[in-house]
């Protein structure tokens, strides 16, 4: 049975589009067959962000409303044919598409991928739950700014609402240097306040947001650390990425100030 994974967020601008297309190209080299799903419709970027847009002929709307065949609009990863992308709509009435119409979607791509993730819209508006609605299970996404935290509790709450398997929580753009002085709260104590199992953190890095028809980002930390994420979903492992290792001690002080003063 193939696995629906809701990304979700309550502030926007946390990074969740970028988690999605990463975390859907680590597990394609895996060997697993999966599909992000774009639901957040007028807004969407998911298309973009894997370098696909010249190639989208048709849409999500336009498979709920028949003007295609859904095989059709799924859009085939440059690097991995075991990857492909059902774009969002850039401009429509949202409030026609329900979340019915989404699980119907999300049925008929379960008897073709073993994974479906779904990149929700940021905010606990009708695109939230249209899109949580379809889903088995989530990850929530969230930076360690105190308004990014508030909003996940939010969306952790809602979600309580939902017959999901499981909910997990992803800290994105972990500043290893901060946590070493105390500066901002470590993974850890974000997930213990939020009440939700830690899935992963990814440090802030900016190859995590540098994907390419070559592949994802650039390798490095950053890299790292989304290959322990897709290996914790898929395996059911918990490793977690330690940001704050390399800042500790000594030397750790030195890279502590090369980075301020970079």
């Amino acid at each position: 049975m193939s696995r629906v994974i809701v990304v979700t967020s309550g502030k926007g601008g946390v990074g969740k589009t970028t988690l999605t297309a990463n975390l859907g190209r680590r597990l394609a080299s895996l060997g697993q067959n999966v599909v992000l799903l774009d639901t957040d419709l007028g807004l969407n970027n998911l298309d973009i962000l894997m370098n696909i847009e010249t190639k989208v002929v048709y849409d999500i709307v336009d498979v709920i409303e028949g003007r295609c065949r859904l095989a059709q609009a799924l859009v085939s990863d440059a690097v991995r044919p075991n990857l492909k992308v059902l774009p969002g709509a850039h401009s429509y009435d949202k409030s026609k598409i329900t979340g019915q119409n989404i699980k119907l979607v999300v049925v008929s791509l379960q008897k073709m991928f073993d994974y479906i993730i779904i990149d929700c819209p940021a905010g606990i508006e009708l695109g939230f739950h249209r899109a949580v609605s379809s889903a088995s299970e989530a990850l929530v996404v969230t930076t360690p700014h105190i308004s990014a935290m508030r909003d996940a509790d939010k969306v952790i709450t809602l979600l309580k609402s939902y017959a999901l398997n499981h909910a997990g929580l992803i800290v994105n753009r972990a500043r290893g240097d901060l946590e070493a002085t105390g500066e901002t709260l470590p993974a850890k104590e974000i997930a213990d306040l939020l009440k939700t199992e830690l899935i992963a953190v990814i440090p802030d890095d900016d190859a995590v947001g540098q994907l390419s028809n070559f592949g994802i980002g650039a390798g490095g930390i950053g890299m790292d650390a989304i290959d322990i994420l897709a290996r914790n979903v898929h395996f059911g492992s918990r490793k977690i990425y330690d940001a704050s290792s390399k800042y500790r001690g000594l030397f750790g002080a030195i890279k502590r100030n090369l980075k301020r003063m970079g």
